[in-house]
């Protein structure tokens, strides 16, 4: 049986741009064997999303610059897959009471991969089928992946 280790093998710190400065939160990032245990926690999401789901996703940039995180990229696709099988594409965040909790495994990245790409948090849901991002709106928030 295996068991997480107190300190990840890497983190995202996550701020919130313009719209929503008061976002934060803090992502880890757990190499299990054959496959990566992503834990979220997220404070200060925006109430205004009808859903309260909120798009989640690992991007190819390495930086969060600028007001839009424009920098940030598009979805972390290193194999070329169509939208949701990106290696970024991650389940949706569910707000409660403007905070966010998600634990989930994954095979399509190892931590060393991911180690310097940005995870960014958009203003809605992800649909699951839109080209080639799954419609999941404006970037709010972005944390750069760095070693745990």
């Amino acid at each position: 049986m295996q068991h997480c280790r107190k300190c990840p093998d890497a983190v995202a710190q996550i701020r919130g741009g313009v719209e929503v400065p008061k976002l934060s939160g803090c992502i880890r990032f757990y190499q299990q064997k054959g496959c990566v245990l992503i834990v979220a926690e997220i404070f200060g999401l925006p109430k205004e999303n009808e859903t309260g789901f909120f798009g989640f996703h690992i991007h190819q940039g390495e930086s969060c610059s600028g007001t839009d995180f424009s920098e940030t990229g598009s979805h972390y696709n290193p194999v070329d897959q169509v939208h949701p099988k990106h290696a970024g594409d991650l389940p949706p965040l569910m707000c409660c009471r403007g905070n966010a909790y998600l634990a989930v495994k994954t095979d399509r990245f190892t931590v060393h991969d991911i180690i310097g790409k940005t995870v960014v948090i958009h203003s809605d849901p992800d649909d699951f089928h839109t080209q080639p991002a799954g419609n999941a709106g404006r970037k709010i928030a972005c944390g750069v992946i760095c070693k745990g």
